[in-house]
């Protein structure tokens, strides 16, 4: 464990003598060390604030950082909905294995328009059946879809794309020009501005935590996105807005928004902002000292740069779910009990911006700092583990007494697996519907 918190810090360029105390027992069940990178990436954000707020000691519950790489909230007297599409999942094809992410309707259509207009997962598994796996894969993504064929941890290093991803920084760090802004007032983020252009889930991960540290975390949504039941999960402790960035009007608003923002938190793909004239470039000559970090998918070289995906995806392109399948003993893919990628890759997105900000108080200067789900799975991959104890089951114990009032009904939350210097994270605002505030500071 000690040595992929060396790893992230090391990535950062930072050597930190902040004091990690880990408490609490218990493995998520995995071929791969879950816990030990929830507890390490929770940790590594935790230190970075740490550094920023003056070096106070960090500690980490392992049990509860585990539960917080799943869903924290528990509705009291309703539900929540599907987390996923009827359709998504994996399918065998005539060669292997292959998963389709259909929860937006426009990924779900793009699948259909290559499989033909089915209804059901057995129609849908039928016609997979007669493709070859790869072959599948090309067309989905042709037609604007998702899809990721599964591949063994050996056929992703001989790919191009998995061998790009190996020769890339865990963090990307690019020196912007000079402007000024928010300064820590004590262990706290308060007054600092936090532009969040992020969907699905990493992205979000890292806004809510930036917002249980105090910061007021504007979020920004297309007008007719949904996220269906991640919504209440995410949103927590938000302010959330709408505004449409292909037309003159919303991106005059934006950028006025941006203009007195400190930081700015997306994870579109590579250069998808500059065709609303809001490339890095741009958008750091708007706000000189800006703090901007991003995450990719698939990295940000080699052929598959600019491609979607999500953490389910990157799992079976990674190598992930073959070796899971194989750990196991079984004969389908076998993915992380959790999305550990976006979680893990969301806690570093917070420490990054933490970072960024630290850099501006000591230089001056803004920066970009951009991250990936696929250099996110091969710091997971690379990580070696001791022997797991299984997570005992949840129990009252673990949900912290206060009632959040959502606009779905009441609800509890697992505790927050984090304390910096005896503080814990703390969010006021409780979760709420996308678009529920006007688009202004």
């Amino acid at each position: 464990m000690q040595a992929i918190l060396e790893r992230v810090e090391a990535a950062l360029g930072v050597s930190d003598e902040t004091v990690l105390t880990v408490t609490g027992i218990g493995d998520l069940p995995s071929a791969f060390p879950v816990s030990d990178f929830a507890v390490v990436t929770v940790g590594a954000a935790g230190r970075a604030a740490a550094r920023l707020f003056g070096g106070d000691g960090v500690t980490v519950d392992r049990r509860l950082a585990s539960l917080w790489f799943g869903m924290t909230i528990r509705p009291q007297g309703w539900e929540l909905p599907p987390l996923w599409d009827p359709i998504a999942g994996d399918y065998e094809t005539e060669n292997g294995w292959i998963r389709l992410h259909t929860n937006a309707p426009h990924h779900r259509d793009a699948a259909l328009k290559v499989l033909g207009p089915h209804r059901s997962r057995d129609t849908v598994a039928r016609a997979v059946a007669k493709w070859d796996a790869e072959a599948l894969e090309t067309a989905v993504i042709a037609q604007g879809g998702v899809a990721a064929q599964m591949r063994s941890t050996e056929a992703w290093r001989a790919h191009p794309q998995g061998a790009a991803v190996a020769l890339e920084p865990l963090f990307h760090k690019i020196t912007r020009a000079e402007g000024g802004g928010w300064t820590p007032r004590g262990a706290t983020l308060s007054g600092l501005k936090v532009l969040d252009l992020t969907r699905i889930l990493a992205g979000p991960i890292a806004t809510r935590f930036l917002a249980g540290l105090g910061a007021d975390v504007l979020r920004i949504d297309p007008l007719d996105w949904d996220e269906g039941a991640v919504i209440p999960e995410v949103t927590l402790g938000k302010r959330l807005a709408r505004l449409d960035l292909g037309a003159k009007e919303g991106r005059t608003r934006f950028c006025d928004l941006l203009r007195q923002a400190d930081v700015i938190v997306h994870g579109y793909r590579p250069d998808a902002l500059a065709r609303f004239g809001l490339s890095s470039e741009e958008m750091h000559a708007i706000r000189p000292g800006l703090v901007e970090v991003s995450h990719s998918a698939y990295g940000w070289s080699g052929p598959w740069a600019k491609r979607r995906g999500f953490d389910s995806l990157v799992q079976m392109s990674s190598g992930i779910a073959h070796r899971g399948m194989v750990h196991a003993q079984k004969t389908r893919p076998v993915p992380l009990p959790v999305q550990a990628l976006d979680h893990g890759c969301g806690y570093l997105d917070a420490a990054a911006v933490l970072h960024g900000l630290a850099l501006r108080q000591a230089t001056g200067r803004g920066c970009t700092l951009r991250l990936s789900l696929a250099k996110t799975a091969d710091l997971l991959m690379s990580s070696s583990g001791g022997p797991q104890v299984d997570l005992a089951p949840e129990t009252e114990h673990d949900l912290a007494a206060q009632v959040e009032a959502t606009d779905w009904g009441p609800a509890r939350r697992i505790h927050a697996p984090l304390t910096i210097g005896g503080r814990t994270l703390d969010w006021a605002k409780p979760a709420r519907h996308l678009g529920s505030d006007a688009a202004a500071w």
